[in-house]
């Protein structure tokens, strides 16, 4: 068994280590200030190919495949989370919901924009009433002529104003549940298509998450994605790629925290000398870099499975329900080891301690993963 980076991975890990270093950590804290991931940001990371790394050189991706992208997800974490967050809305949910369900026509002609970063792409799949019990959507498509027409809200949308492509979920059969749901493919500048204002966050400041509005939105019969019916099947599928991907930017961040709290740990001084010496931070740091060595691990394991076309759906919400926990231990210990300095804003830990509460909340709640890992166990009737 092989658990090396290729050569080309690890080009790829040092570049992206190089552009965070220089180009994101310099700035997360006014990222996380502004609310507000500034576009020079996306534009280089477009130049480097992050925002295709995922999808094939025949859509004008990169072809580093899921692998390729956790390891740069990884990276853009340590710097700054509302960055890797806007990249995950727009490749691990907008873009991949096209990629997985979408003819080949839909592909050619939606995937190049978005792998070369001329747009951003989002998934609508949440709204007021429906977070987890997605069989409660209200959002409607109903027929007419050549086109489907759209009403209705969704609500926390990663990248909603920002991104130009929309992958959305409508109800297109009442009465039907799960099994009444389809996806379609929503431009921006369809009439009838809007966005509210950004919401005021706790964490991942830099990252837009509005609701968007359907008003008689006209989506031409092509723009569906799947066959009639198969929006819950898409939006899982889909999802398994981006709780996969969120454990990658949950390795990223604890790596960070670790590396602070490390730091920190040599250079504070008490009972004279550094606290590094004494046991209790010790313990800390050990249990730190134990939950970091099992994150990592199950992510990369999971990531190779992906690209591999093995199931892995048991897997990426094992990821998903594991490293978000994981990382919460882990900042928190982190916020321990600084003290009164890890409460500070103006310490990169008390941002990383905010941005992380997010992580057992969107991209389907924790509860929700017991559920998918549970059924699915018994469902197999063995592990």
């Amino acid at each position: 068994m092989e658990f090396t980076f290729t050569e080309e991975q690890t080009m790829l890990r040092d570049m992206a280590r190089r552009f965070a270093e220089t180009e994101i950590k310099p700035i997360a804290a006014e990222i996380d200030l502004n609310s507000e991931v500034p576009n020079h940001i996306l534009k280089k990371m477009a130049e480097l190919g992050f925002m295709g790394l995922v999808f094939p050189e025949e859509y004008e991706g990169s072809g580093f495949g899921e692998l390729g992208y956790c390891i740069v997800l990884e990276e853009l974490s340590r710097a700054c989370a509302s960055t890797s967050v806007v990249l995950g809305g727009h490749e691990s949910i907008g873009a991949m919901a096209i990629y997985l369900a979408g003819t080949e026509e839909q592909k050619k002609k939606f995937l190049p924009d978005c792998a070369t970063g001329r747009k951003i792409a989002a998934f609508a799949l949440t709204e007021p009433g429906a977070g987890s019990d997605a069989a409660a959507m209200r959002t409607t498509a109903v027929e007419d002529g050549d086109f489907w027409v759209l009403n209705g809200q969704k609500t926390f949308i990663t990248n909603g104003g920002v991104a130009d492509i929309y992958s959305v979920f409508a109800r297109t059969d009442a009465g039907s549940g799960t099994k009444g749901i389809s996806t379609f493919i929503v431009e921006k500048d369809m009439e009838g298509f809007s966005a509210g204002p950004p919401e005021k966050k706790m964490g991942i400041r830099g990252s837009h998450t509005t609701d968007i509005f359907f008003d008689n939105v006209r989506v031409p019969k092509d723009h569906m994605l799947g066959v009639r019916g198969d929006g819950f099947k898409v939006a899982m599928k889909t999802l398994d790629v981006g709780r996969l991907s969120l454990g990658a930017q949950c390795v990223g961040a604890a790596k960070e925290a670790l590396d602070l709290s490390i730091q920190h740990a040599n250079q504070r001084a008490q009972f004279g000398g550094p606290i590094s010496r004494l046991q209790a931070v010790q313990f800390m740091l050990a249990e730190m870099a134990t939950e970091v060595y099992a994150m990592e691990s199950m992510t990369y394991r999971t990531a190779w499975m992906c690209d591999q076309k093995m199931p892995f759906s048991r897997q990426s919400a094992m990821v998903k329900l594991f490293c978000s926990e994981a990382l919460d231990k882990v900042v928190d210990r982190a916020v321990q080891v600084h003290g009164g300095m890890g409460y500070m804003s103006e310490y990169p830990i008390e941002r990383f301690y905010r941005d992380a509460r997010i992580v057992r909340i969107f991209e389907g709640t924790n509860e929700i993963q017991r559920l998918v890992i549970a059924r699915d166990l018994l469902k197999s009737q063995k592990y």
